[in-house]
């Protein structure tokens, strides 16, 4: 006998092909198994009983037991709708119902001075109290022993399909008539006993169908638990996987190249967040498992020199390099940065783009495949398949967020061996923060500044504080500083009201005018060279304006440009911000990021302005950023969007969370293979979860 959970949802009782269809298209519902899944997002006491008198318009869903004395048409056309006289002993309200089919108002009119209960939200229309669509019950129905009623995520498509809350209640009861008895447990009695988990047969009753508060508990834990636990074994299969059959190259030797340039050229004492990092690094690369690493730390807090002096152990021990930028801005100025140091120490490097000419290309091309080159800083040019290395030994890649999975994953393929992999970035996003707490990146966070630097002063200003704001623009001027000016569009545009550059940019030359003031202006539209030009003016302090887009996000550097204005920033995301505050605070002046938006803002945006004026730490907006964007699938490629999880909540279910990865990190340590009779069950589980994933997560 085919199993039930695999059978079209259309063969469940009371569906056919039009619900079907519904739920195929508005909630990826196509067999028995995913209805199953479908869990209650809430639940309802259904015990407690009201009267009409106790009924207030600021109460939530209530019951009331009945009677309709009488139904009548009111309107025309679009504002037609039903209204029934509703009574008890108490009082009497009004059930209103709108755009009503034939057999809605038939099936109505046949419960007309009969005892029912009604059940939905009272508001106050008219000075009447009233109830919009309210669910009808006309005798007792059944119920869970608890009188806790599940109550699902819907859709007003679905609704008007009359799939509202008693119908999702009556499938769920008939789709576990049908496969209650085929719910397999996939986790061993020991997990089970050591975590103090119900049994999963017990888990999917309880979810829909409680028998009391604690076993409702018991199952949400134990759904939870289950779908933390078998991520978590997937991320540490891949990783044991890794490790077994994804050998590195060993960096043995701390030779001359590291020697000569940390006691003779460096200049300047690493903080002890860098001397860390550097030693964690070492560690890593001095074995032949491929170090995968997080090294996260706020613009300015020195990433760059722990990554060359990473550079440096690889050339030590005969190994390339590689660093990979998202623009050619940064690019340039990552290649200008690492030349001026390993041309001290004579390390070959060279910078790869999109704007190399041909001819220069070929060169770098020979000296890489001979290994004359030691090391190469380039943009996504770097990951086309005429650059081949010699001898790849570490790859770098900075501000990672901007380059794809399966980008990041050309770069295994340049080696003899995958390469040691050094992600460098200021603000961690959704997905790497996630594979960071799964344990699958280990982070190296440098969490001070250079000495001499000072925290950044963020503040929050509305379009009526404009003058205010230019205001103190002009002041900060005339102690000699300069400001950049970020916009989030270059032309206006029909559908988006953001502050656009040209606009932005008159404005700005009519409140900063000519002979005082000098503005640049800097756009991704522009020629390299013209881009160039501007951005070296405003480097040199030809210009105390730069107006831009966020083309200056990453691979701008002037230390004494002290203020960062981000026009409209309620429509950028945390990351953004926090990357373009960076571009000011490299200097030892007091500097300062202003966050103007529209005068009123909706939650989210509030959410991340405050964030962004409360702290200036890389994490922590890290995990606000998880919070309102979700994790982006980890096993997968997508960056950002919420985790495939039915129940589980990354933020609010920690203790699961943690106790999850514990037992798969115990399990794949004492029984790697899933071999022991006792594991069987997860065993099972885990190949069918895990064939249809994909190998995105051995790559960071």
């Amino acid at each position: 006998m085919k199993n039930p959970l695999l059978l079209s949802i259309e063969y469940l009782k009371g569906v056919g092909p039009q619900r079907a269809e519904i739920l195929r298209s508005e909630f990826g519902i196509f067999r028995f198994r995913d209805l199953l899944y479908h869990f209650p997002f809430r639940y309802v006491d259904r015990t407690k009983f009201y009267t009409i008198s106790e009924v207030t318009s600021t109460a939530t869903e209530i019951q009331i037991k009945g009677k309709i004395t009488s139904l009548r048409e009111v309107g025309e056309g679009r504002k037609k709708r039903l209204v029934g006289n509703f009574i008890d002993d108490t009082g009497e309200v009004e059930l209103v119902w709108f755009r009503t089919t034939k057999w809605q108002v038939e099936k109505f009119r046949s419960l007309i001075q009969k005892s029912i209960t009604i059940y939905g939200k009272p508001n106050l229309f008219n000075n009447k109290l009233s109830f919009t669509h309210p669910e009808i019950e006309e005798e007792s129905s059944e119920k869970s022993s608890s009188g806790l009623l599940p109550v699902y995520s819907n859709t007003e498509k679905a609704l008007k399909r009359g799939i509202n809350t008693r119908v999702w209640q009556k499938m769920q009861a008939e789709v576990w008539i049908q496969v209650g008895n085929y719910i397999k447990e996939n986790l061993s009695e020991e997990l089970c006993r050591k975590y103090g988990l119900t049994s999963r047969k017990a888990a999917f009753k309880n979810i829909h169908f409680p028998d009391s508060t604690e076993a409702l508990e018991a199952a949400r834990k134990r759904l939870k638990f289950e779908e933390f636990f078998f991520l978590h074994l997937s991320l540490q299969a891949q990783k044991a996987h890794g490790k077994r059959n994804f050998r590195s190259f060993a960096f043995t030797q701390i030779g001359n190249y590291f020697n000569d340039f940390y006691k003779n050229h460096l200049g300047f004492e690493l903080t002890n967040a860098q001397k860390r990092a550097v030693k964690e690094i070492r560690a890593d690369l001095g074995k032949e498992v491929q170090m995968n690493r997080l090294l996260q730390g706020d613009v300015g807090s020195g990433k760059t020199i722990v990554a060359f002096l990473s550079i440096l152990i690889a050339a030590d021990n005969g190994f390339q390099s590689l660093l990979m930028a998202p623009t050619e801005i940064l690019a340039q100025q990552h290649y200008n940065g690492l030349k001026e140091e390993a041309d001290k120490i004579g390390l070959n490097i060279a910078l790869l783009t999109g704007s190399t000419p041909k001819s220069a290309r070929k060169i770098i091309h020979e000296q890489l495949e001979s290994g004359e080159l030691d090391m190469l800083v380039g943009t996504h040019a770097l990951i086309e398949d005429k650059v081949q290395f010699k001898n790849l030994g570490l790859a770098i890649i900075d501000e990672q967020h901007r380059f794809g999975v399966a980008q990041r994953a050309k770069l295994w393929r340049k080696g003899k061996r995958p390469p040691h992999i050094l992600v460098m970035t200021a603000t961690p996003i959704p997905r790497t923060l996630a594979m960071t707490i799964y344990g699958d990146l280990d982070a190296t966070v440098i969490d001070e500044l250079p000495a001499g630097r000072k925290p950044i002063k963020t503040v929050h200003r509305k379009d009526k504080d404009r003058l205010v704001v230019f205001k103190f623009i002009k002041d900060e001027i005339q102690k000699g500083r300069q400001a950049y000016i970020v916009y989030p569009l270059i032309e206006e545009s029909d559908k988006m009201d953001y502050k656009d550059l040209m606009d932005g940019y008159e404005s700005i030359t009519r409140a900063f005018p000519l002979p005082e003031y000098a503005v640049s202006i800097v756009h991704g539209q522009m020629k390299p060279a013209d881009k160039e030009y501007e951005m070296q003016r405003f480097v040199k302090g030809e210009t105390q304006i730069m107006v831009a887009t966020t083309v200056i996000e990453v691979g701008v550097n002037v230390p004494n440009a002290s203020i960062m204005v981000i026009e409209s920033s309620e429509k950028f995301g945390l990351s953004q911000l926090h990357q373009l505050r960076g571009r000011v605070g490299r200097g030892a002046e007091q500097s300062y990021c202003i966050l103007m938006t529209a005068d009123k803002l909706n939650e989210v945006a509030f959410k991340r302005v405050s964030t962004m004026c409360e702290t200036n730490d890389g994490f922590r907006i890290a995990e606000v950023d998880l919070e309102l964007r979700g994790p982006g699938n980890v096993m997968g490629t997508q960056q950002s969007g919420l985790l495939d999880f039915k129940i589980a909540d990354l933020k609010a279910d920690k203790p699961i969370f943690l106790a999850a990865k514990n037992a798969a990190e115990w399990l794949i340590e004492t029984d790697p293979s899933l071999s022991h009779p006792s594991n069987q069950n997860i065993r099972a589980f885990f190949d069918a979860f895990h064939k249809k994933q994909l190998s995105w997560a051995l790559i960071s």
